[in-house]
């Protein structure tokens, strides 16, 4: 089974110097630990909100919003595309990722299954 890893974070929670220089190491060893274990697919960080764009559909009418988008307390920086066997397996390397994070991010990951059908 295939799961949506989307990585929320709060902009204004992050740690104010930037991440710790290790963070970059840490991951790209869980990344290679998940490409050798076959259930990484796909995983990328997003571009920041002033470079989106939303398009909005109400009332049979589209409108298209540029960022940024001020009224965002909470933002999806990131997503990884697992494949797994279950749904648990997938939550153990969703708590893997934020753990390697460290305790001055203030950060969630919503796991979500694909439809197959």
């Amino acid at each position: 089974m295939r799961h949506l890893l989307l990585i929320r974070l709060d902009p204004a929670a992050q740690p104010v110097q930037g991440p710790d220089p290790s963070l970059a190491e840490d991951m790209d060893k869980l990344l290679e630990e998940m490409t050798k274990a076959g259930v990484l697919l796909d995983t990328a960080g997003l571009w920041p909100l002033d470079e989106a764009v939303r398009i909005r559909l109400s009332n049979g009418e589209l409108t298209v919003l540029d960022g940024p988008f001020t009224e965002s307390k909470e933002i999806i920086g990131g997503y990884c595309l697992l494949q797994t066997r279950s749904r648990d397996e997938a939550v153990e390397w969703a708590s893997r990722f934020l753990r390697v994070h460290g305790p001055e991010w203030t950060m969630e990951i919503e796991v979500r299954q694909l439809d197959q059908s």
